[in-house]
């Protein structure tokens, strides 16, 4: 059986899976909702779907004719907290750093002061 965790970086590996995701994240949907605003057929959206549920990303449940999908948040949680295992590194934030070499370059070289 291929580890959950496998699962769930691969199925966010395609940028219409993680569109996907992010389309859940207001609310549970009919495939027919999720599919609308992408320009491919209903089979492929179901195909990714299918794709998702089976990493535990989505669920899908049949109501009477419509099939709904529901965004469970926590196989993302896995993924989260094996990602944050590599956060012993602070994020480096460019802005910041970039101002610090302009700073750096604007002083002028320190002078070895003798007594």
């Amino acid at each position: 059986m291929p580890d959950p965790l496998d699962l769930a970086f691969a199925a966010l590996a395609d940028p219409t899976r993680r569109r996907i995701l992010a389309i859940l994240l207001e609310d549970d949907m009919a495939v027919t909702d999720v599919a609308a605003p992408f320009p491919v057929s209903l089979a492929a959206i179901s195909k990714h779907l299918a794709i998702l549920t089976r990493a535990g990303l989505v669920s899908q449940e049949r109501r009477g004719r419509v099939v709904w999908c529901k965004l469970e948040p926590d196989a993302l949680r896995a993924a989260s907290v094996w990602m944050q295992g590599f956060g012993q590194f602070d994020a480096v934030e460019l802005d910041q750093f970039e101002r610090f070499l302009a700073a750096e370059r604007l002083l002028p070289p320190e002078k070895d002061e003798a007594p």
